[in-house]
């Protein structure tokens, strides 16, 4: 019984002679796991099942520019919400939070609920006024589920750097938080 290769020995074995075996095994692998980045970014299954297949073309057409610096599932990923940010942006859709409508939603559900969703809506207010760096540091992490070490060979910095830039970023989103449940 052989072990099934990784991801790497794929690209380098399969890619040059049997490249439709390569990217189907590559799809198998990751079409899950690329769809779910897409969908916790877009809200939308429709749209996250479009991004997914635009995505995969694109690495595609570029795996043979990966040189494994770091590994065939970080980079895939970096593309992923590369794209999706790209998409959202073009399209001008970043989900915003509206105040006035989470007030009227207050008054019609149990306290709770409502408490919840304020909090939220708070928490979603203070990650909008991050940088679009902050903001998708904290997504990698939380989100997507990103290792410190993954995100340090992700942007090529050392896990020092990750781990302090993740640190500020998450006191700046909590005393943001404060200030709006002050005000």
């Amino acid at each position: 019984m052989h072990m099934p290769l990784s991801d790497e020995e794929m690209i380098r074995h399969h890619l040059p002679h049997q490249p439709s075996e390569c990217f189907e095994t590559l799809y198998t692998r990751y079409v899950s796991k690329v769809y779910k980045q897409c969908l916790s970014m877009t809200k939308d299954s429709e749209q996250a099942q479009d991004f997914t297949q635009d995505i995969f073309l694109k690495v595609f057409n570029k795996l043979d520019a990966f040189q494994q610096r770091s590994s065939f599932s970080t980079w895939i990923y970096a593309i992923a919400y590369n794209y999706c940010a790209d998409q959202l942006r073009l399209a001008k859709r970043l989900p915003t939070v509206n105040l006035g409508d989470s007030i009227e939603q207050t008054w019609d559900g149990p306290a709770e609920t409502s408490v919840h969703d304020d909090m939220l809506q708070l928490v979603a207010q203070a990650m909008e006024r991050l940088t679009v760096e902050e903001q998708k540091l904290l997504r990698l992490k939380y989100e997507d589920g990103l290792s410190n070490e993954e995100i340090a060979a992700l942007y090529k910095i050392n896990l020092s750097a990750v781990k302090m830039r993740l640190k500020r970023s998450r006191e700046r989103v909590q005393r943001l938080y404060s200030h709006y449940l002050q005000a």
